[in-house]
This record gives C-alpha cells, sequence and structure tokens, in this order.
C-alpha cells in the first residue's frame, strides 16, 4: 500500500473549492433554516406560525390593538375583536386583510376569516337552572 501524506487508509482529497462561492462555504442561518424547513415539509406549517408572530406587522397596528389572531386551521382564520363595532369593521375589511396576509405570507396560508366579537357574560351558575330572564327579571 502507498503511504501519502493524509495517513493510512483515508482517501485522498481530489479537489479544492477555490475561491469561488461552494456548498461547503458557511451558510447564512436563516438560509439553512429555510432549507431545511423546505426539504422537511415544515414550510405550511411555518407560515400559519407566523400570523400569529408578524399579526401587527401584517394588519397594521390599528387594527392589532383592537383584534387578535385566535385560531387557523385549513386556511380558516378566526379572529377575535375588542367590541362588536370592531368586529363589524374587520368584517368590512375581510377582502383587504385577506390581501395583506397574502402578500406577507404567500397564497392559500389564510383563504377565508371568521370574525368574532367579545362574548356576553353568562348568568347562569351552578348545576340546576331556572329558564327566564335571569337577574334582570326582578327590575319590573
Amino acid at each position: 500500500m502507498r503511504r501519502t501524506g493524509t495517513g493510512v487508509g483515508r482517501p485522498r482529497r481530489r479537489g479544492w473549492s477555490g475561491s469561488g462561492a461552494d456548498e461547503r462555504d458557511p451558510q447564512m442561518l436563516g438560509r439553512l433554516a429555510s432549507r431545511l424547513s423546505g426539504d422537511r415539509g415544515w414550510a405550511p406549517r411555518l407560515a400559519n406560525g407566523s400570523v400569529f408572530g408578524r399579526w401587527a406587522e401584517l394588519v397594521g397596528e390599528e387594527v392589532a390593538e383592537h383584534a387578535r389572531p385566535v385560531s387557523l386551521r385549513d386556511g380558516v382564520l378566526t379572529v377575535a375583536a375588542d367590541s362588536t363595532a370592531w368586529a363589524t369593521q374587520l368584517r368590512l375589511l375581510q377582502r383587504q386583510l385577506i390581501g395583506k396576509l397574502a402578500a406577507g405570507l404567500g397564497d392559500g396560508v389564510v383563504k377565508t376569516m371568521r370574525i368574532h366579537g367579545p362574548t356576553a357574560p353568562s348568568w347562569r351558575r351552578g348545576p340546576r337552572h331556572v329558564s327566564g330572564r335571569g337577574p334582570r327579571d326582578t327590575y319590573g
């Protein structure tokens, strides 16, 4: 067996990378993460998560102050608004909001939106319940 300067049994290196770019060169972390997420099929789930993380950036500060995303399943984004007035406003702006989300995240991530206003308090307490208007029926 012929001995080279690299040691016994090790294969010789056949070329150098040179001064040009090579796949063995150090890569940016963001580029590696995006390649890894694409190879493993994580890209759709990451896009879904970025709706929640980048909500204020995607829809604007004013809308983000009065509405928050609750869930995203199968392209349907559920949004909770602070008041019924904001829920109505968001329903009117729904097409523009979906356009903004598509521009920031890509087409098909959010297909439709379900917008809910605040829920009323429940007057039902305890295991037994008498039908009627609750505490309001004693006021005359």
